[in-house]
């Protein structure tokens, strides 16, 4: 990526309806459900699979600026459960973004057991399936844990794969590959999922802003 002489100055004329400047992401707005997931972890005498369904909303941001580069994206939600149990198996929060001068895709995540992540990929706007992908040990689009987790269930590397279907659904892959401790081989921590739209999402706040102006 090359970094313009002036770092400072904004764009200018920027179009509030972040809606309309998505990008590939576009399809991802909205409130979606997804009942047949199937999780596969680590456990003391082997891999465990689960099944699980969950939510996730997507909501416009308004644009964002770092100097002369611009981004538009997401604010998401994801919520987890399974079947068995009335307690979360997995929440995360986080933000899509997309610059459109330059196809940049990222993904940033938070869950409460104390990780972050910033993931990175490139698509064209019309991209019908989107992968980002994040590593520990490196500075920019990278995995930070807290001590526990580096110890015990260390993650080196993560993969999120996107494909849009025709009916207007979407599915995704997630690959994070861990090094649990007392086991030599790497463990594929893997999660899949086919998520439906249960709702349409909201303008963003400058647009609503305008629009109600």
């Amino acid at each position: 990526m090359s970094i313009p002489d002036d770092i400072f100055t904004e764009p200018e004329n920027v179009d509030p309806d972040t809606l309309a400047n998505l990008g590939p992401l576009r399809r991802l707005a909205g409130i979606w459900e997804g009942r047949k997931g199937a999780d596969t972890n680590p456990k003391a005498d082997g891999p465990e699979e689960r099944a699980y369904f969950e939510r996730i909303e997507m909501q416009p941001i308004d644009p964002q600026t770092n100097g002369p580069q611009l981004l538009y994206g997401l604010r998401y939600h994801q919520h987890v459960n399974t079947p068995e149990e009335e307690t979360t198996f997995h929440d995360q929060i986080g933000y899509w973004l997309w610059e459109p001068a330059t196809g940049l895709l990222m993904q940033t995540l938070a869950i409460p057991r104390g990780q972050v992540a910033l993931s990175v990929g490139h698509a064209a706007a019309d991209a019908r399936t989107l992968i980002v992908e994040s590593r520990r040990g490196v500075t920019d689009y990278g995995i930070c844990s807290t001590t526990f987790l580096e110890q015990a269930f260390r993650t080196d590397s993560f993969r999120l794969e996107i494909t849009f279907l025709a009916d207007g659904s979407w599915s995704y892959v997630s690959d994070t590959t861990l090094a649990v401790r007392g086991q030599a081989e790497p463990f594929r921590h893997r999660d899949c999922n086919t998520l439906h739209k249960v709702g349409e999402p909201d303008f963003n706040p400058w647009l609503r802003a305008l629009r109600t102006a």
